[in-house]
């Protein structure tokens, strides 16, 4: 029993870490695929697309291999969930179009206590005192170290909105058809990846027309461009897979709060290797976010901890009743006579 928990805690680990190191992965990547110094593709959107068609490749290769199982998930709940997904997709490119870097980094912020607030009123599930005050810690240490200036006008206010609340919704409804349907995050992600992989190089184009003026078509592909552009593809299956992992072990809050790890590091390796200003405003937040998430892993223990205990003592309820049992007794006296041969009964 030991050993499992402990196999269980390392896979844990494993599928943050795995969550972690691909999402700042792409993210390195992307900088260099999309800044203006770099191979300048400000195709953002068409790249998504890009990324959840190799992603479904990859699933169709696993079930023809015989690697993953299909499960039946109705097609309506598929459709509904990636209109959502691609709705968080443009509207997250769209509120970092129209607003401020500070004000989307807000928007950003504004997921974990969405979250809570959606689990709440859809799942009826509460947290507690010390679980939300690590939430609150985390929210302050991230927002001092990446909120600038804050400049926001009603389109982007808007878009944000529904950025926001679509993100926080995929993020709620991957745990929840997992539970649902009994089906792991690699297959969910198969059956999702093909259709938006399909409606976002369909509407990616046009989107990306509106952000940045130019079409895709007219971009200059060069051999470098292209390996950043594989590279970002091969990192977005281990983001989108991880992604889906974590949030079936876990839930969206954890998923959200342990989430801005990512940005910390990303801050870290944008100082590193693009020579980005990191001042002391920064270090600080990034301390202060650190011991947050420490906090947040040690109240969500404490939460399990106090859950057991209380299943524990519990009263435990007999199976029988007193009048079951004194049915039963009588029944057992009673037993012999009848099986007391007529003959003898007689007698």
């Amino acid at each position: 029993m030991e050993n499992e928990k402990k196999a269980y805690a390392v896979s844990d680990v494993g599928a943050w870490a795995m969550n972690v190191i691909s999402s700042v992965g792409i993210i390195m990547a992307n900088k260099q695929l999309m800044f203006s110094g770099g191979y300048a593709f400000s195709f953002a959107t068409t790249l998504t697309g890009f990324h959840f068609a190799v992603t479904a490749l990859v699933g169709l290769v696993s079930n023809a291999a015989g690697y993953s199982a299909s499960k039946h998930v109705p097609m309506w709940e598929l459709l509904w969930f990636s209109i959502v997904a691609n709705m968080s997709i443009t509207g997250m490119n769209f509120s970092l179009m129209l607003n401020s870097v500070g004000f989307y980094q807000i928007s950003k912020l504004s997921m974990i206590p969405v979250v809570c607030v959606m689990e709440w009123i859809l799942h009826n599930k509460h947290y507690s005192r010390e679980v939300k005050m690590a939430v609150v810690v985390v929210v302050i240490g991230v927002g001092v170290c990446t909120v600038t200036d804050v400049k926001v006008n009603a389109k982007g206010f808007i878009c944000a909105c529904i950025a926001v609340l679509s993100t926080s919704l995929q993020q709620i409804s991957i745990g929840s058809l997992q539970k649902k349907y009994s089906i792991g995050s690699f297959e969910l992600l198969s059956k999702t990846a093909p259709i938006q992989a399909i409606s976002l190089l369909i509407f990616g184009p046009f989107v990306d027309y509106y952000l940045s003026g130019k079409f895709i078509t007219t971009y200059k592909l060069s051999y470098g461009a292209l390996f950043f552009i594989l590279l970002s593809c091969s990192l977005a299956v281990f983001c989108n897979v991880s992604q889906y992992l974590c949030i079936g072990r876990f839930s969206a809050v954890s998923f959200q709060v342990l989430g801005h790890m990512k940005t910390v590091c990303v801050l870290t390796l944008g100082w590193i290797l693009f020579d980005s200003q990191l001042t002391l405003k920064n270090i600080m937040g990034m301390l202060t976010a650190v011991v947050g998430m420490v906090i947040y892993s040690w109240a969500v223990e404490l939460e399990k901890q106090a859950n057991a205990n209380a299943k524990a003592t519990l009263p435990i309820k007999n199976s029988l009743t007193e009048e079951e049992i004194r049915l039963l007794k009588e029944g057992v006296e009673i037993a012999p006579l009848k099986d007391v041969e007529p003959s003898l009964t007689k007698a």
